[in-house]
């Protein structure tokens, strides 16, 4: 092998390898990105729930109101 094909897959190599480099970057950014949405849409997903049970609980909680005679006939 003469040095120029040496040189060129070197070069080859080491193309591959920047390729590879990139994808790798852009697949890390792709999954931090994903797991930034979903840690915003489950405490979105919890406050709705919170408060939806907050005023379960305080319905449940609420006496009813009791029936009384009119005192005028």
């Amino acid at each position: 092998m003469n040095s120029q094909q040496a040189r060129d897959r070197a070069e080859a190599s080491f193309k591959k390898k920047e390729t590879q480099l990139l994808e790798n970057r852009k697949a890390m950014a792709e999954y931090n990105a994903d797991s930034v949405a979903v840690r915003a849409k489950t405490a979105r997903l919890r406050a709705l729930r919170l408060a939806r049970d907050a005023v379960v609980t305080a319905r449940a909680n609420k006496k009813p109101a009791t029936a009384t005679k009119c005192p005028i006939p």
